[in-house]
């Protein structure tokens, strides 16, 4: 099958600074992609060089085999990470505007049921929720039926509960064999969601796979979570590394029950130990040295 999005080498530089370096991406038909990278790493750019909004200095961007053009605005949707809606009109009267800028559009009332806007179609979206306007606005994006959809960081400023709502609403779009090309700030948001990451840093990609894969190939070892107060020095040398929870001592293994056995042998009480699995926020750190809102 032929891939949705192919990205070819793709360069951008503004006055003093490279901002994309020769990225190359292929995203295929139905998945979940993630691009994650700290602040300024260059994937804003990318995303707005395939939507057409930038033009790269050298590269190339293609849409099902073809240059980026008036079919692929037709087949894509877009919820920007900042958008202004027309001040002083409903829910419903939004969807409408929408509907009416597109030769093809989904049934009104299925974008309403998908997105759980019943309750609040007739209320002035000034007076939205977080959590109510970032459903409308991914109401906005799909109400064209796209193909492939790009979502810049949705629930950014959402509590727990909405997020979890949202990242229901992503995964029922994306059963529909919709692809998804997501930025998000969330670590657990891209485990959850995506099928497939690419990592950017200073305008390259520097790691792609499956999140799995990716946790495979960077780390073979699990982590021993052992209280400090229970440690009182008996545990030098047996991989410690940097915690980062105040009051605990990490320990990196990659056999577990030889590391217990150590730790009883040296009298560490077990007691309140946690065994964690590396997470992508532990390889984003790593392959980056920075925090991901740096």
């Amino acid at each position: 099958m032929m891939p949705v999005i192919e990205i070819t080498d793709l360069v951008k530089t503004y006055p003093g600074v490279r901002a994309v370096d020769g990225v190359n991406l292929t995203i295929e038909q139905g998945i979940c992609f993630g691009l994650l990278g700290p602040n300024g790493a260059g994937k804003t750019t990318v995303i707005e060089i395939v939507e057409g909004i930038q033009q790269p200095d050298s590269g190339s961007t293609l849409y099902k085999g073809a240059p980026v053009d008036g079919r692929f605005r037709k087949e894509a949707g877009i919820q920007f990470q900042v958008t202004s809606l027309q001040e002083f009109l409903t829910v419903r009267e939004t969807l409408r505007l929408f509907r009416d800028l597109y030769p093809r559009t989904m049934d009104i009332n299925e974008v309403i049921g998908l997105c759980s806007l019943e309750e609040f179609l007739d209320r002035d979206t000034r007076k939205l929720s977080g959590g109510q306007r970032q459903r409308l606005l991914m109401a906005l994006a799909i109400i064209n039926d796209p193909e492939v959809l790009f979502l810049d960081e949705p629930t950014t400023g959402l509590d727990p509960q909405s997020r979890r709502n949202f990242w229901d609403l992503i995964t029922l779009i994306k059963s529909r064999n919709k692809t998804i090309v997501l930025t998000t700030h969330y670590m657990d948001e891209a485990y959850t969601l995506c099928d497939e990451i690419a990592i950017m840093d200073q305008g390259k990609i520097i790691a792609q796979g499956t999140p799995e894969l990716l946790l495979k190939e960077h780390f073979g070892d699990v982590v021993l979570q052992v209280p400090e107060d229970a440690v009182n020095g008996k545990i030098d040398g047996l991989g410690l590394c940097t915690s980062k929870q105040p009051g605990w001592s990490e320990i990196q293994t990659r056999d577990v029950d030889a590391t217990i056995r150590t730790l009883l042998d040296r009298g560490v009480s077990l007691k309140g130990m946690n065994i964690r699995s590396w997470s992508l926020e532990d390889l984003f750190i790593r392959l980056t040295g920075k925090n991901l809102r740096s």
